[in-house]
């Protein structure tokens, strides 16, 4: 098949989509697909990827971008790559621009819900008041695009549930995410090379790692990981809570660490290369997360497969991910998520017993299974396609 993924972020963009449309773009090519990724420009992209093509854009919100779809050089390549199937992975631009081509020239249309934008109108309306028309502006927008495609794919069935109640009537296909196992396996990077980057973060041999790694943002609730911190590291000397990332909310999050008190156990690292993330899963004796604003929560994954036990606040997308007592724990409360952390941080056996349950639970998220899920999407689209050709 030749097949178009339409995105606003791709890699060396650091995100959820940005990760799941180059896992899917490899893993389809080595089943044997032409691929082709339709993005927007980055100042740090490779100048010889092969098969993507990026369209003008600006810079929004941080590191995200806003492509100016219209290009007619692009809309030429596009009709000579004689396209079998378009993918979009967007509602904005790129996505807009994908569904325009499906029309024009008669291709089947897919499109992947990654995001629940009614989370996210904070970022536009900065008054409580108009909060409730923005989340129906979201919702709206939402249930037209997911109704413009022939099929939608969302990660988990807390997504479909929600596009249910949005009014979407397409079909809805359950395909979660995959990711490269093998990236964030322990065995890839030495003992050597991860007490390095401990010691230049500050943290000792002896400390034990209470390990986030995201988006400092709003919606992703870390402000309540602190709140729960200020009473849980009080009498913890060999507990430091390390976060990892960027983003908007970073220098409110800062703050709130100094004004609960606890700037000294908290340690900020910034933003890494995503070519070297798994090595930093590697710092880590929990990964622990807030956030229920989340479609499935990659990290969470990322975190199993690098052999960490997760503690995360209770959120549907972690059914099935998540497996309380096995390879982690959902809370419900502080008092439950201190009592979760120490019986891992001070039970030698338990934390064992979670670390190599959490790479096992983990294969059903491989990049390939991924890849031939959706594959198997688009062979459904196109044989309905060809059915009602004839019937017509």
């Amino acid at each position: 098949m030749n097949i178009g993924l339409f995105t606003d972020t791709y890699y060396p963009q650091i995100n959820g989509v940005a990760t799941s449309v180059l896992m899917l773009k490899e893993n389809l090519e080595k089943l044997g697909h032409n691929v082709y990724v339709f993005t927007t420009t980055d100042p740090k992209a490779d100048k010889n990827e092969r098969n993507v093509f990026r369209v003008p854009s600006i810079p929004f919100k941080s590191s995200r971008r806003v492509g100016l779809f219209y290009n007619p050089l692009i809309l030429r390549r596009i009709k000579r790559l004689k396209l079998d199937i378009i993918h979009t992975n967007t509602e904005f631009p790129l996505g807009i621009f994908g569904r325009t081509i499906a029309r024009e020239y008669n291709i089947p249309l897919i499109h992947t819900y990654h995001t629940i934008y009614e989370d996210y109108t904070h970022y536009i309306v900065k008054f409580g008041a108009l909060d409730t028309i923005a989340k129906k502006t979201a919702r709206r927008l939402s249930k037209n695009f997911c109704n413009s495609a022939d099929s939608v794919i969302v990660p988990t069935l807390k997504v479909k549930d929600l596009l249910l109640t949005y009014n979407v009537y397409k079909p809805i296909a359950v395909v979660p995410t995959g990711i490269n196992l093998e990236k964030y396996s322990s065995g890839k990077y030495s003992t050597s090379e991860v007490l390095k980057i401990r010691k230049g973060l500050g943290i000792s041999d002896q400390d034990k790692v209470l390990l986030y790694i995201g988006r400092l943002s709003e919606e992703k609730n870390i402000d309540e990981l602190l709140y729960g911190m200020k009473s849980y590291l009080k009498d913890k000397e060999d507990v430091k809570f390390l976060l990892i990332g960027d983003g908007p909310g970073r220098e409110q999050i800062q703050n709130c660490a100094k004004e609960l008190g606890i700037w000294n156990k908290t340690i900020f690292a910034g933003e890494k290369p995503w070519d070297e993330i798994g090595k930093y899963y590697q710092l880590g004796d929990i990964f622990i997360n807030a956030s229920q604003s989340e479609t499935q929560g990659l990290t969470y994954i990322e975190a199993l497969a690098s052999g960490l036990p997760v503690v995360a606040k209770a959120d549907r997308c972690l059914e099935g991910v998540v497996e309380d007592g096995s390879n982690g724990y959902m809370y419900h409360s502080l008092e439950e998520l201190y009592n979760f952390l120490d019986n891992i941080l001070y039970e030698n056996e338990h934390m064992k017993k979670l670390k190599n349950a959490a790479v096992e639970s983990v294969e059903k998220y491989s990049a390939m299974g991924f890849a031939i899920n959706i594959e198997a999407e688009y062979k459904k689209i196109l044989n309905k396609k060809r059915r009602y050709s004839r019937a017509s």
